[in-house]
């Protein structure tokens, strides 16, 4: 099955978890997912099928909203929900429009520094593993974007919140900085993940019901294939054509206003090859799909 699935993540699984899932119910060996959800988190999880595993890196720099609840009083060693309290619980004194004025901190550039309990790997091994064999871990700040950060309301020492970040932005550690910044310490208690680049909750398939769709029905929820990577014009070429780009040959295309990187299909769905412009209407094949 090739072709891009966006899956519904249930709370207590990984996002490791889901792929074993769909590589069950597809039959598919080769899947790949865009960007890591917490066992914690819910929603949006997109995942790369079979010859589609290939494009993984045109879709690094998707940006991703979520809704979610910050927890104030104390923070933990992880940042969320899952990890130990790291100091007593102090009440939170300050009101929903002092937390906003707080917030502002986090809109726009900002440099972040990841959870040490984390996917990001140092030197091949993933972060959190380190951690908690009693490692220490070396995180660096990474300079990441907020475009949206607003907290909704506020009931005891909850506050709901939403907000787009660009990628390898850390919810969870703006939840820490914030209580941080309040003095009495916070920490991510809930997270879903409304949308991943364009893809959204109303396309997504639950973890239940990709173990109850037959192979047919899953392949019918995919998205087509012309609809993935819009930023990309799309171009169908012939069969002499198609045999100099499966050879990694360049080929002379039609102009799309300069476009540097063009989707090439042999037909209205079979997606063959990513063209980059060499110069004027000269293209040569990056990534072929076989």
């Amino acid at each position: 099955m090739n072709g891009l699935l966006v899956v519904d993540k249930r709370a207590g699984v990984t996002s490791h978890d889901v792929v074993a899932i769909v590589r069950r119910a597809t039959g598919e060996r080769s899947i790949g997912h865009l960007g890591t959800l917490d066992p914690m988190a819910t929603g949006v999880l997109p995942l790369l099928l079979g010859k589609y595993t290939r494009l993984a890196q045109f879709f690094n720099s998707s940006e991703k909203s979520y809704d979610g609840t910050i927890r104030f009083g104390f923070a933990t060693n992880t940042f969320d929900a899952e990890g130990e309290a790291v100091a007593e619980h102090k009440p939170l004194t300050h009101s929903l429009a002092e937390l906003r004025e707080l917030a502002t901190c986090f809109h726009g550039e900002i440099d972040q520094i990841p959870p040490v309990f984390s996917a990001k790997k140092i030197q091949g091994v993933p972060a959190h593993k380190l951690a908690r064999a009693g490692v220490e871990v070396p995180v660096k700040a990474a300079r990441i974007t907020i475009h949206n950060f607003e907290l909704l309301s506020l009931e005891g020492e909850e506050a709901n919140f939403s907000m787009c970040v660009s990628a390898g932005g850390y919810v969870r550690s703006v939840a820490h900085e914030l209580g941080q910044l309040a003095g009495c310490g916070a920490h991510l208690s809930a997270l879903r993940r409304t949308k991943a680049g364009h893809f959204a909750l109303a396309q997504a398939i639950t973890v239940d019901e990709l173990k109850s769709l037959t192979v047919a029905a899953i392949e019918a929820r995919l998205p087509h294939p012309r609809t993935l990577l819009p930023e990309m014009p799309s171009i169908t070429v012939d069969d002499q054509t198609a045999g100099r780009l499966r050879n990694g040959m360049q080929v002379n295309l039609p102009d799309f206003s300069q476009a540097p990187l063009v989707k090439i299909f042999t037909s209205p769905v079979d997606l063959l090859a990513i063209g980059r412009r060499v110069a004027g209407t000269l293209m040569q094949p990056i990534v072929v799909m076989g």
